[in-house]
């Protein structure tokens, strides 16, 4: 059986899973296939958006706009490191956050914070590759066709088991970054196609720029282009060395997509104008055309179908193993703690995250479902702020408890992290005009989970809002 360190705080020494009270065998996720998950669930679609529309914007105050985003993403990793190594739960933030300040607030981080943005943002996801392969292949395949296919496909991989998801994830993040540092280097020697000879380029590495206060108002464009290195904390049970390697391929998978978005934005500002990259909606793929000529929409095709595929990978798996936990400790519905006796996997979860995906997939249009996602991310941004809140309060509620990884400089990391999360909060709008659409959409998806959250803790849990466990 599974070694308790310490029974009040549900502390796993061993980290070895349990599947119908027996040990199974450990775990098989190695560190790349951590380092795999990390990436291939930041760098999708809207994050290489929001790095070429960054740099449109800004230049090189966007340059070092993205240097403080990464700042803030390594405060975050500390901060789940240390929350995940101690309590080394599928249930990750929900495990988390109920030994700290509740099961009220435990559910409500992870269905606004994760499930909600899961859902939503597969869709927005499949829409864009669903339009690229459109422009690659016109009328060729039914209208959303090869995304159902997409999400079928790897439904089946993640319920077969860690092994199968394990190598589909490190083939996707292989194409991926692959796909990234060619365009980027590509265009950086322009070996490929000439430079073209631009009115004015994005980026003129001005030090008096980069310090100017619109620094301060790309940090919230450029902090997309870091979160979710925290989805392979729910895939604890499954790694092989996690004491160690948790904290390492959360840090390192953050310093290996600083480099690869570096040449991404300095390649472009080669190649394209300000006004083309603010004023494209799929900026990449003028950007791969310009670099590689008529190559070029092949390139983004598959630039693009690896992201898709890399991040609905991680999600189902990740995101299913936080309603396993969550499921475990009562804090959601009992059926989705049901795993495969042959497979070992939560597959109810699985299912169930690809069913919602689906649904909406069906019924929102892209336009509709992009505000949507927009505005659970601000949720997904609450959830960063719980999680420091956690390790503040667990600092001081239990100060001798085992910390396999302590997060250094406490609590400068966590206050930081709280003060720049709720900031990129407050200025999550793209542009003016949707601020408010945005802003009465996250608070109405807060408020239902909220009044579910406390009907589900009152009535069916019969505990208190706010009482740790």
């Amino acid at each position: 059986m599974n070694k308790v360190d310490n029974p009040k705080s549900g502390m796993v020494g061993d980290y070895s899973p349990l599947v119908d009270g027996k040990a199974r065998k450990r775990s098989r996720l190695g560190f790349i296939t951590m380092i795999s998950i990390c990436i291939g669930l930041v760098i999708v679609q809207g994050s290489m958006l929001s790095a070429l529309q960054g740099v449109g914007i800004g230049g090189t105050a966007f340059v070092a706009a993205v240097i403080i985003a990464f700042i803030l993403s390594l405060f975050n990793a500390m901060t789940f490191s240390e929350l995940s190594l101690m309590f080394p739960h599928a249930g990750t933030l929900g495990t988390y956050t109920e030994k700290a300040i509740g099961h009220f607030p435990a559910i409500l981080a992870v269905y606004a914070g994760y499930v909600v943005v899961g859902v939503l943002g597969i869709p927005a996801e499949m829409f864009l590759v669903d339009a690229i392969l459109n422009e690659l292949l016109p009328g060729l395949f039914p209208s959303m066709l090869i995304p159902f296919v997409i999400l079928i496909a790897l439904t089946i991989t993640n319920v077969l088991g860690t092994d199968v998801f394990a190598k589909a994830q490190n083939f996707f993040a292989f194409i991926l970054v692959c796909a990234l540092i060619t365009i980027g280097l590509t265009a950086v020697t322009g070996i490929a196609e000439p430079y073209p000879v631009l009115e004015n380029s994005a980026l003129t590495w001005n030090l008096e720029k980069a310090l100017s206060v619109d620094t301060i108002g790309l940090i919230s464009l450029a902090m997309w282009m870091f979160v979710g290195v925290e989805f392979v904390c729910p895939m604890i049970n499954e790694v092989k060395k996690p004491e160690r390697d948790i904290p390492r391929a959360m840090m390192l998978s953050l310093c290996i997509m600083l480099g690869i978005y570096t040449f991404f934005i300095w390649g472009a500002s080669k190649y394209l104008t300000p006004e083309t990259l603010t004023g494209t909606p799929i900026p990449y793929l003028d950007y791969a055309n310009a670099v590689f000529g008529k190559a070029g929409l092949l390139f983004a095709t598959v630039m693009a179908i690896a992201a898709t595929c890399s991040t609905v990978n991680t999600v189902l798996a990740s995101v299913s193993r936080m309603l396993q936990g969550m499921a475990e400790n009562g804090q959601s519905f009992p059926q989705l703690k049901i795993t495969s006796k042959r497979f070992g996997t939560p597959w109810v979860a699985i299912v169930f995250m690809s069913l919602m995906v689906s649904i909406f997939m069906i019924t929102m249009s892209i336009d509709f479902i992009i505000v949507l996602v927009i505005s659970a991310s601000t949720s997904w941004l609450l959830a960063y702020i719980i999680a420091h809140v956690d390790v503040i309060v667990l600092r001081i509620r239990y100060p001798e408890l085992p910390r396999p990884y302590k997060s250094p400089f406490f609590p400068v990391p966590q206050l930081l992290g709280i003060i720049g999360m709720g900031y990129v909060a407050f200025n999550n709008s793209p542009t003016p005009e949707l601020t408010q659409q945005i802003y009465i959409t996250a608070g109405s998806i807060l408020l239902v989970i909220s009044i579910i959250a406390v009907l589900w803790v009152k009535l069916y849990m019969k505990k208190g809002l706010f009482t740790p466990e």
